[in-house]
């Protein structure tokens, strides 16, 4: 049996109002993956944290190969070989990728007077080549997608190379190729050796790579298995505390009137002849690999970004320019892929986060009727099961998935009849998931438009009533619920047409 590298005995953790946890024990060997799961606010990145000392346990101690050891912050712990990749990067969007890789730890020449620059680059791109992921050094993180900024933080944690290695939902921004990738370094860094800490919510994830499973159930250990002997249910089960059918609801198809409608839009080489309609009562799947124009799709048209040439419509009006608070006003609702940057006041509290596209409507004379506002926080905080100890925490305190429920019911507020969400499920536990789904087909049954952009492709299978695949800026084609196979949507996601249709055909009929 391979040597134990970390130990953590009777942590406990508490914040105003939560039990973060309470006396969890955790340990992980050399040479192993080990799977940290639990529903969100479980306790999961609390003790990371307080592994790599962003934070400080309350009760219980941690050793590190056989010692314990009291470490007084995170450059101690990272001295000691442990290094973490945040869910939320961690990556100043200023600085070029070099920089963000050596930050904190610049390459120097000249009996270290200068930093060089060169160098940096070159250990950058030996780092990102192991990953196979192209991207330049030389450009700024701002330039990148989120699925780049997430191999970026991983090219940072390999250049540490740290013996202790913790990752907080590294495949949450990655498909494919590159999520192929990730798991070709992790075996690699199993094999080197390193104990892999991996935090997923993705339970096929964890049967892949994993050696064994700590399950948390709010705060608490719920038990240590070996993968190997048991199965997806068992580890629900002892998530949630009941079995959990892994089903999406039933497809109903509420009233079909047209909302949306794309004709031949185009911006720069991101989108290309886009053409296509929505409806009320349905939920349209948008899918395809990282970088096929998905979400640029979904901020042209919510007016977050202009495009070049075509016509949108939504409810029949021509939009020519529109802007995110003219589109909000027309009853469109967009649920950011990037929660951290775009979709929260991370300073803020969760009724003021929840509020914030309703402040005409609570407004009194000219102030917000603070009564009223923490009334609707507190609705929303019941009805969307948002996990925080009161509708004043800051929302930056709040487990991953629970924000992602703050967006959404945010978003809900504010009555959308279209609704656009880009990866609804990133980063949220299976019972979320189920919520999440539930929800989604009862707005459709009431007669909202979903549009719903994800790369996880039993979601898309098992959720849309129609599905738009996308390559390279362009829809290859449309997919009916009983021709969608993973195999056709990957075939028409790498570029190749579907049967005898053309690229951009769809089954809708043309837009008048």
């Amino acid at each position: 049996m391979s040597d134990i590298v970390v130990e953590m005995e009777g942590i406990s953790k508490r914040f105003p109002g939560v039990e973060a946890l309470d006396k969890v024990d955790f340990s992980c060997r050399e040479g192993e993956v080990h799977a940290l799961v639990g529903e969100n606010g479980a306790g999961k990145s609390t003790l990371m944290k307080i592994l790599n000392r962003a934070y400080l346990q309350d009760a219980g101690k941690i050793m590190l190969r056989g010692q314990e050891v009291f470490l007084s912050g995170p450059k101690e712990a990272q001295d000691h070989g442990i290094s973490t990749i945040y869910q939320e990067f961690n990556l100043i969007p200023e600085l070029n990728v070099a920089e963000n890789i050596f930050l904190g730890r610049e390459i120097k020449k000249w009996k270290g007077f200068v930093i060089d620059p060169s160098c940096a680059r070159k250990r950058s791109e030996e780092l990102l080549a192991k990953l196979e992921a192209d991207i330049d050094p030389r450009s700024k993180i701002s330039e990148l997608s989120v699925a780049q900024q997430q191999m970026v933080e991983i090219g940072k944690a390999l250049s540490l190379n740290a013996s202790i290695i913790i990752m907080d939902e590294p495949s949450a921004s990655v498909s494919g190729k590159e999520l192929d990738s990730l798991f070709r370094i992790i075996r690699s860094l199993r094999d080197d050796g390193k104990a892999v800490i991996y935090i997923s919510h993705h339970l096929d994830e964890i049967f892949e790579i994993a050696n064994r499973a700590t399950v948390l159930k709010d705060g608490k250990l719920a038990g240590i298995v070996a993968v190997k002997d048991v199965d997806k249910q068992s580890i629900i089960k002892m998530m949630v505390g009941r079995p959990l059918a892994e089903t999406f609801p039933r497809k109903e198809r509420g009233t079909r009137k047209e909302i949306l409608a794309l004709k031949n839009v185009c911006r720069g080489k991101m989108l290309r002849d886009i053409s296509f309609r929505a409806y009320s009562g349905e939920i349209l799947g948008i899918t395809g690999l990282v970088g096929s124009g998905r979400t640029e799709l979904a901020r042209v048209i919510f007016g977050a970004d202009s495009f070049d040439s075509g016509e949108i419509y939504l409810n029949g009006q021509n939009i020519v320019k529109s802007k995110p608070k003219t589109s909000i006003s027309n009853g469109v609702g967009y649920l950011t892929e990037d929660r951290k940057k775009e979709g929260l006041i991370n300073n803020s509290s969760v009724r003021k986060n929840l509020t914030l596209l309703i402040l005409e409507e609570i407004k009194k004379l000219l102030f917000i009727n603070e009564r009223r506002e923490r009334s609707l926080a507190e609705n929303c905080i019941e009805k969307f099961n948002i996990m925080t100890p009161s509708s004043e925490q800051e929302v930056q305190y709040l487990s991953g998935g629970n924000q992602q429920k703050v967006i959404l019911a945010k978003c809900l507020n504010a009555n959308p009849r279209l609704l656009i969400l880009d990866e609804p499920t990133r980063g949220i536990d299976v019972g979320a998931k189920a919520e999440m789904y539930n929800l989604m087909r009862d707005l459709a049954k009431q007669g909202a438009a979903i549009l719903m952009i994800s790369s996880e492709l039993p979601e898309v299978l098992g959720m849309s009533d129609r599905i738009l695949v996308m390559h390279e800026g362009q829809i290859m084609g449309e997919l009916s619920s009983s021709e969608a196979t993973e195999e056709n949507i990957m075939m028409m996601a790498t570029g190749q047409t579907h049967g005898n249709r053309k690229i951009g055909e769809t089954l809708e009929p043309e837009i008048p």
